[in-house]
């Protein structure tokens, strides 16, 4: 059986690999091509079509997927298949982005001549920068690497590291160029967390109408009490005569109210609630409640309009509910 400390070994020597394959990595970036690849993209009124081969392609497929995330318009093509009938996606206003990391993949130099026919620009990266992909694109970018990880030399593994990150490099200042934002953001990512934490607004999540707990400041603790229980939400707002929050009373108010042992039918609700309470706009995204919830140690929130009267209410466990935390 292999020893453990030997295995740890192994593992700590593929990581400093491939950290100065990343250092070996920023002279490219430094270059003219990389500025003049970002521009040719910024310029582009298409998309920018990815293929690559193999590793290369399944690195090209993340790139394109980032791109695309980061509001650079990009589809994955597979080469093989474009030899099929897949190229016919491509259309002028294109570019194309080759990944190989011989320069020599005979899948994609196979496609060049068409692609070159129909004027498309190709941006090629690969780890050899006198290769017969080089040689036959517009711009260059050099992805190459002192050695590979992989002890025998042949696994892709610093070159295929050095060339996401290289992807990563263009997707990224192509979002900063373009002040590509988090709204911006969020409108690729619709569904999972990040579209929630995103996208979803208070109006979204709260209790409305009929749903919101509130009672008139001049009313008992008692009968507040009954509407705490009807609605469920462990919190009712108080308004006065205009319909304006005034406070709020919250099952925490309660325990507090028992303890110094107050008559809970005769007492007045606006004798015992929290005055000057936190309130909300219903148009805030639900992510901003829950950073104001937790700032504050409060576990529910009233949702107000314009003229202070209470519109909704939500909790802890509605943002939960939401997956928004």
């Amino acid at each position: 059986m292999t020893d453990a400390s030997q295995l740890r070994h192994w593992g700590r020597k593929v990581i400093d690999i491939e950290k100065q394959a990343l250092e070996h990595l920023y002279q490219y970036v430094d270059s003219d091509e990389f500025a003049s690849a970002c521009q040719m993209i910024l310029q582009c009124a298409g998309k920018v079509v990815v293929m690559g081969m193999g590793k290369s392609g399944h690195v090209g497929n993340k790139i394109s997927a980032t791109l695309s995330s980061t509001g650079t318009p990009s589809f994955f093509v597979h080469p093989g298949e474009a030899s099929h009938g897949d190229l016919g996606v491509l259309s002028e206003n294109d570019i194309v982005l080759t990944i190989s990391n011989s320069g020599e993949s005979h899948e994609i130099l196979t496609l060049m001549p068409v692609i070159k026919r129909q004027g498309i620009p190709v941006i090629a990266m690969t780890g050899n920068p006198e290769s017969t992909m080089a040689k036959h694109s517009q711009l260059h970018l050099c992805i190459k690497v002192l050695e590979e990880a992989c002890p025998l030399g042949l696994a892709p593994t610093s070159s295929t590291t050095a060339t996401l990150v290289m992807g990563d490099a263009l997707a990224i200042a192509l979002l900063q160029a373009k002040g590509f934002t988090k709204d911006d953001f969020a409108m690729s990512h619709p569904g999972g967390a990040l579209g929630r934490k995103l996208l979803l607004k208070v109006c979204d999540i709260m209790h409305k109408g009929d749903d919101t707990p509130i009672v008139r400041d001049n009313i008992s603790i008692t009968e507040a009490l009954y509407e705490i229980s009807r609605k469920g939400l462990g919190m009712t707002a108080i308004v006065n005569e205009q319909q304006q929050l005034v406070g709020i009373f919250t099952d925490g108010d309660l325990r507090r109210v028992i303890d110094a042992e107050v008559n809970l039918r005769q007492t007045l609700i606006s004798e015992v609630m929290t005055r000057n309470c936190t309130s909300v706009s219903d148009s805030i995204l639900a992510a901003e409640a829950l950073k104001i919830m937790d700032d504050r140690s409060i576990n529910g929130l009233i949702v107000v309009d314009k003229q202070q009267q209470p519109i909704g209410a939500l909790n802890m466990l509605d943002l939960v509910n939401a997956g928004v935390m």
